[in-house]
């Protein structure tokens, strides 16, 4: 006898949390073994990388969804590293904007290509059909979520 649908949810739901934190520990151990670098300082160059522009602390905190206080200590470490830089806002005073510096891009993108490829080991075992069925289901599953 199969067991009740929400039971089946429920194994889902934390086979998919194990399969998440298994992968994001792998990533964690390459960064600091092959880049000397961590997964949150990764994640915040990433944003930023995306958003060369820059954006405020307030902003890049949501974008992670990280406190402001974790995202203040990671951007402190790259300002201090010379990966990216602060501005006041010219209109508002309390607004602080951050963005990577030359130095900061240059280095993301070193980054980015070594992680895509220790993300591409991981998952390595998926096919493209399997890829697009799991992309499917998981845009179905936000799609709920923004619904409700």
């Amino acid at each position: 006898m199969t067991a009740p649908l929400s039971k089946r949810r429920l194994k889902t739901w934390i086979r998919l949390l194990g399969v998440t934190r298994a992968a994001e520990n792998e990533l964690r151990e390459f960064l600091r073994l092959h880049h000397a670098t961590t997964l949150p300082r990764f994640d915040v160059m990433a944003a930023l990388w995306r958003r060369r522009e820059g954006v405020t602390m307030g902003e890049l905190s949501r974008m992670l969804l990280v406190s402001n206080g974790n995202a203040t200590a990671v951007v402190d470490r790259l300002e201090k590293d010379g990966l990216a830089k602060r501005t006041q806002s010219a209109t508002d005073r309390r607004t602080i904007h951050v963005a990577l510096t030359d130095e900061g891009l240059r280095q993301f993108e070193g980054l980015a290509g070594g992680h895509e490829a220790e993300v591409d080991r991981i998952f390595a075992n998926l096919t493209e059909t399997d890829l697009d069925a799991l992309t499917d289901i998981l845009r179905r599953v936000a799609e709920k979520g923004e619904r409700e």
